[in-house]
């Protein structure tokens, strides 16, 4: 076994980033020397997190007829998919959301809507009045996902009590014409620091399988790393009839594992969440996902697509011997 994975950690943890080179190392690596740089990124999340795990869980607040192109996603107007299309539910549907998500031990419940942006006026007003109730009745920690932000709308969000945004950039900047043509990357990164300067933390990450290099794995990573993003969600290909990238190949479970080991090591101290994708990606190595980095996971139904039942994650979870954390 290649003993190099020692001297990773050892970079990770006192504040250094791995190289180019090294990162592909990781992205490279197999058998022994996979499992090797999989033990060091799991040392370095308990270093951080211990044997604690969080959950999330989402709400599709508002479905369908997005402006935008982005290849990969069933709710562009662009696109001919099956995709379920209908306005911004309700407070009180928004807020019971919430509620069961407490229930279930979820820390954080996110609030997603579909488009470019919220604009400003009855909408926006029903999500801050949600958040403002969530956070209100419950433990739950708010958040949201409402698309490109201004620092009006996002002072607004932040006052009502939502603690996260969340804004993915998707993948790397030199793939995102690739994948988006109706808005600039510079969008999303500047979403990502108003957010920040409004006062909520950041979950951004991306979307693997994209037919992206294992460069722009890394280059996706290092950008998270320099916008100092609270969280990560890994999401992991799941092509959508319809879309242009409906006949992507999807990752191995072990492409899978590579990736969330990279990032740990490019972003240690950080909460990694498994989030969209997992089931049909990694299939039978779900559990491995703790063992590469990983420090949570969504669990429920994801925007337009069915998650695992609840109880098979839970066992999983238990499987793993890993603790989650109470959302209280």
């Amino acid at each position: 076994m290649n003993s190099n994975y020692l001297s990773f950690v050892e970079k990770s943890l006192s504040g250094g980033v791995l190289s180019q080179a090294e990162a592909l190392q990781i992205l490279n690596a197999q058998g022994a020397e996979l499992t090797g740089f999989m033990a060091g990124a799991h040392r370095i999340k308990e270093n951080f997190f211990g044997d604690r795990i969080d959950l999330c869980s989402i709400i599709n607040a508002k479905s369908g007829r997005c402006a935008e192109n982005c290849s990969f996603c069933a709710q562009s107007s662009h696109h001919q998919t099956e995709a379920p299309v209908y306005p911004l539910k309700s407070v009180s549907e928004i807020v019971q959301g919430a509620h069961q998500a407490q229930q279930e031990g979820n820390h954080c419940y996110g609030i997603v809507t579909s488009g470019t942006r919220i604009e400003k006026g009855e909408e926006f007003s029903r999500i801050l009045t949600a958040i403002s109730q969530i956070k209100q009745q419950t433990a739950i920690d708010p958040s949201a996902s409402l698309g490109i932000l201004d620092e009006e709308s996002a002072t607004a969000l932040s006052q009502a009590g939502c603690k996260t945004y969340h804004h993915n950039l998707e993948t790397a900047r030199s793939y995102f014409p690739q994948i988006c043509t109706t808005h600039d990357y510079e969008d999303d990164v500047q979403t990502v620091r108003v957010a920040k300067a409004a006062g909520m933390e950041v979950c951004c990450g991306g979307i693997f399988g994209l037919g992206e290099s294992l460069e722009q794995r890394v280059e996706l990573g290092l950008t998270l790393r320099e916008l100092d993003v609270d969280s990560i969600p890994l999401n992991f290909l799941n092509p959508i009839a319809g879309t242009p990238l409906q006949d992507a190949h999807l990752l191995t479970p072990m492409d899978c594992l590579r990736i969330i080991c990279l990032y740990r090591y490019l972003l240690p101290d950080k909460r990694l969440t498994v989030c969209g994708g997992r089931e049909t990606n990694l299939r039978e190595f779900q559990s491995w996902i703790f063992l590469a980095g990983a420090s949570g996971t969504m669990v429920g139904n994801y925007l337009t697509t069915s998650g695992r039942d609840r109880e098979t994650d839970l066992q999983m979870i238990e499987d793993a011997e890993v603790t989650i954390n109470a959302c209280s």
